[in-house]
């Protein structure tokens, strides 16, 4: 169930990015959630490795690299998703930053609201 809810979240978040127009562009929720689904498998696949080998350039960075590996694994999903584009590396590194803070903040909601349930 828990996994279900995260894909939900991460489609709404990528779906409330789309809606930003920054340069991330999905026709429809439906795109929404294949491309949040790409991007997961894409993050735990090559996102895990390429985190893994470019920790010493994180780390000197404070952190801001890893933002360029999420917004390369963005542009590769976009690759493998019809209909999910991304106009550029800029629009990218931007909406890598927001999915990241609305995927928090809709997970602090999603977190409270079961907690309540409990």
């Amino acid at each position: 169930m828990k996994l279900l809810i995260r894909w939900l979240i991460n489609a709404v978040s990528l779906w409330i990015v789309t809606n930003l127009n920054i340069g991330v562009t999905v026709p429809n929720f439906r795109y929404a959630l294949i491309a949040a689904l790409v991007i997961g498998l894409v993050n735990a696949t090559l996102g895990i490795f390429l985190k893994i080998i470019t920790f010493p350039l994180t780390l000197v960075s404070l952190g801001v690299f890893w933002f360029v590996i999420n917004a390369l694994m963005l542009k590769l999903a976009a690759v493998f998703v019809p209909g999910f584009n991304i106009d550029g590396f800029v629009p990218a590194f931007f909406g890598a930053i927001v999915l990241s803070l609305v995927n928090i903040f809709l997970k602090m909601i999603a977190g409270a609201l079961t907690a309540r349930e409990e």
